[in-house]
């Protein structure tokens, strides 16, 4: 096995043994490869793989379910690694309130809140540093935002973040503590005869789909309220969603769980099918509202007390543009509907 200068590519190298016959190559690589003791994920193998960074004998190897050829040898090349350090972006912020100790914001669907790969750039992180520059005193004496609670990418709303070492440390608390008021409107699949209820199901990653989370026994506590704010037959219901904790995924999965999908959501969405639709204006309805593209949900209010002063303070943000049509796209056809048009 070699490797180069640390401050460059590192190349990992290995002639795969006769007994090595039939097996896949990143399964192969993900055993028997490691870079300066570290082992890698098959995962991170499969992703360098498909970025043409394996050779076979010197030709590109770029399918990562292809079997390892014996006595063949095998060059995976890691690119240097990318500085993890956030870096300012001036990217337009829709800012709620701000001062000294804490900033609240109405994010944006489509923006990711904290950089990662496949998203270092663009994010809500990069943002912040722009937008606060030396206002930014420092989280555990690093000039970044204290990002104490998530968005997904694809949800809308209001969300907040510390600017001080004190007031991170206090809202991280309070988070934990859940004591502010979290409130969602969700436009989701079902119009059932509730008007309200409880989702008290624990939470948990997928056994099933490493991206998903689930409904578990062992999985940690979740707590959801809900209620019924309109229901528009036959399609769904917007609903309003209180968090009593902040799971991953957490408004997502209860609805699912309980029979009303958010709608658009790509990962526990489940669209009713044309059949089950009434009429024709129902059925065309219907595609239409498959056609959004994100989950429809919104973080609509936030109320907490200033990690700093005690001051109470509320902030609410109006449903975004796409999800107003998506209601009005309903409302509409549930009227036409109605007048037999």
């Amino acid at each position: 096995m070699t490797h180069s200068h640390p401050t460059q590519s590192v190349t990992l190298s290995i002639t795969a043994p006769a007994e090595a016959v039939a097996q896949r190559i990143d399964k192969f690589l993900a055993e028997h490869l490691d870079d300066d003791g570290q082992s890698l994920s098959r995962s991170r193998i499969k992703a360098l793989i498909l970025d043409k960074r394996l050779l076979e004998d010197g030709r590109t190897l770029a399918d990562p379910s292809s079997t390892v050829k014996p006595l063949c040898h095998y060059a995976l090349e890691l690119p240097p690694p990318v500085d993890a350090t956030p870096k300012a972006e001036n990217i337009p912020l829709d800012v709620l309130y701000e001062d000294a100790h804490i900033i609240v914001l109405n994010k944006p669907a489509g923006m990711v809140v904290h950089p990662a790969p496949g998203s270092l750039t663009g994010t809500l992180v990069n943002a912040l540093i722009a937008h606060c520059g030396d206002s930014l005193t420092g989280i555990g004496g690093v000039m970044r935002p204290g990002i104490v609670h998530r968005l997904d990418k694809d949800t809308s709303g209001v969300m907040m973040a510390a600017k001080t070492d004190a007031a991170h440390h206090t809202l991280t608390s309070m988070f934990a503590a859940h004591d502010l008021d979290r409130r969602y409107h969700a436009l989701v699949w079902g119009t059932g005869v509730d008007r309200d209820g409880m989702v008290d199901a624990p939470l948990g990653r997928s056994t099933h789909d490493r991206k998903k989370q689930a409904v578990n026994p062992r999985g940690r506590h979740a707590i959801t309220h809900w209620r019924v704010m309109r229901t528009l037959p036959p399609f769904g219901s917007l609903v309003e969603c209180t968090l009593e904790t902040g799971r991953t995924h957490q408004i997502r999965v209860h609805m699912a769980h309980i029979g009303y999908p958010v709608i658009g959501d790509p990962l526990y969405g489940r669209a009713p099918r044309a059949g089950q639709m009434p009429d024709t204006r129902a059925r065309t309805g219907l595609a239409q509202m498959r056609a959004f593209n994100r989950q429809a949900l919104h973080a609509a209010h936030l109320g907490f007390e200033h990690p700093i002063t005690g001051e109470a303070l509320a902030f609410t943000a109006p449903m975004p543009p796409d999800m107003a049509s998506l209601q009005s796209l309903m409302e509409d056809t549930v009227a036409m509907r109605a007048k037999g048009m």
